[in-house]
Parts: C-alpha cells; structure tokens; sequence
C-alpha cells in the first residue's frame, strides 16, 4: 500500500527536500505551501499522515492541526523551527503526535513517520487478523473498544489521538501493572526509540484531562515516582 503523507511547509526548499526523500521511501506526497490550502487538500486526498509547519500563512499550523482534529484521527508530526518547550507542549496539547524540531535529519523524519503510519494503521490488520467477537477492555468507568478505536466513559464518547490511544490500550490491558518509560516509548512508537519526558508527561497529562474526574487527583492513571505510569484497578 503505498501511503500519502501531506507536507504543509512554505519553505520550498524544505518542502522539495522532504519530498524528495519521502518519494524515494515510496510515499505518495501532497504537498501545500499554506495551512488553509493543506487543509483543503487534506479533506480532497485523504492523506494517510500530515507533516505540518507552525509558521504558515494564511492558517498558522497550530490552527491547522485544531481543523484536523475536528474531523480526523490521522497521525500528526510537527516540523517546526519553534523550539522550546513551550511550543512543543502547545502541539501536543492540540492533537499532534509528534514534534521534530529544525534543522532535522530527513532519515529521522522517514522514521517517525514510518513508526507514526505502523502504530496508527496496524490497528485495522490487527482487527481483521483477531477473532471477530467484541473487543472491549474495561477499567472501572472507561470502555476502549479496540474493534472501533473509540473510548467511552459512561455513555460519553471521548476523542483521543492514536497516541492516547495506544498508551491507553497498553495500561487498559494490565491494571495494575506499572509500566517504565521505556515501555511506554516501545508501544507507543513500535521499538526502542527513546524520545523527550516532557512529551510524555504531556500526553499523560492529556489523557488525564480527558478521562479523570479531577485531572489533578488522578483516579485512574497513576505516577509511580522515578519508574512510570499505571492505570489504577477499579
């Protein structure tokens, strides 16, 4: 199958070089020198993953990646000059899977998105692969139907990124268990590739947002001081 992979960068030569990297690899380029031009270009092709720039006219991407997010789960790198943490922590906070830095090394970016496309689309192979019965894992108040790739709390429908989602599935499928940072970064990225705590803390941070009751006395995801995370029996 031969994946497209929406490039929204105004820089030419960035946008030439990713292309050309991204075309020897075997993906299909769509490329867009503006966020609102990527965003019509995204609901037209159906892109497989988008590479988003920050500073864009006409739709900056942060603006962009909050678009996306309205109607779409696909995986989501940022690519941006903007280095602090900041930045990074406003992505993430928006819906971004991932955060490359610039000046970057293009095999890097091949990288990720080669992790992002397996962690996201061997979902579907792994549910055709399973028996058909229901998949549902249930924690106290939280239903992850893996059949469907959606999570409920209650009757409530709770939007999460394929990044939550996996870190979810991953604590949802043991209770009770803690799980390092290293393991969290396997499941999450498909092998050992060690990124940043701050991106970690914040997707914990969001998906604490969006399932506990009081973000701030987590009930369900729990810190286990100087090893990692687990999701709580309840």
């Amino acid at each position: 199958m031969k994946y497209k992979i929406l490039v929204a960068e105004d820089d030419t030569d960035i946008a030439d070089f990713i292309k050309l990297y991204l075309e020897n690899e075997g993906y299909e380029v769509i490329p867009s020198a503006d966020g609102m031009t990527a965003y019509e270009k995204l609901k037209e092709s159906r892109a497989d993953l988008a590479v988003v720039d920050i500073m864009m006219p006409k739709l900056n991407g942060y603006d962009l990646i909050r678009r996306i997010r309205e109607d779409s789960n696909i995986p989501i790198i940022i690519l941006s000059a903007k280095n602090l943490d900041s930045d990074k922590i406003l992505g993430l906070d928006l819906g971004a899977d991932d955060y490359l830095t610039k000046p970057f090394n293009p095999l890097e970016l091949i990288a990720r998105i080669r992790s992002n496309i397996r962690r996201y689309y061997s979902l579907g192979s792994q549910a055709e692969a399973e028996a058909k019965e229901s998949r549902q894992i249930r924690v106290g108040d939280l239903v992850l139907d893996e059949d469907s790739v959606t999570l409920k709390k209650g009757d409530q429908v709770i939007t999460i990124t394929p990044t939550e989602y996996k870190m979810l599935s991953l604590f949802m499928k043991s209770p009770g268990k803690v799980f390092t940072k290293m393991q969290i970064y396997q499941a999450v990225n498909g092998e050992c590739y060690v990124n940043d705590d701050n991106t970690l803390m914040v997707h914990i941070s969001n998906l604490r947002d969006k399932i506990e009751d009081n973000p701030r006395e987590p009930r369900y995801i729990k810190n286990i001081r100087g090893i990692g995370y687990k999701i709580e029996k309840l």
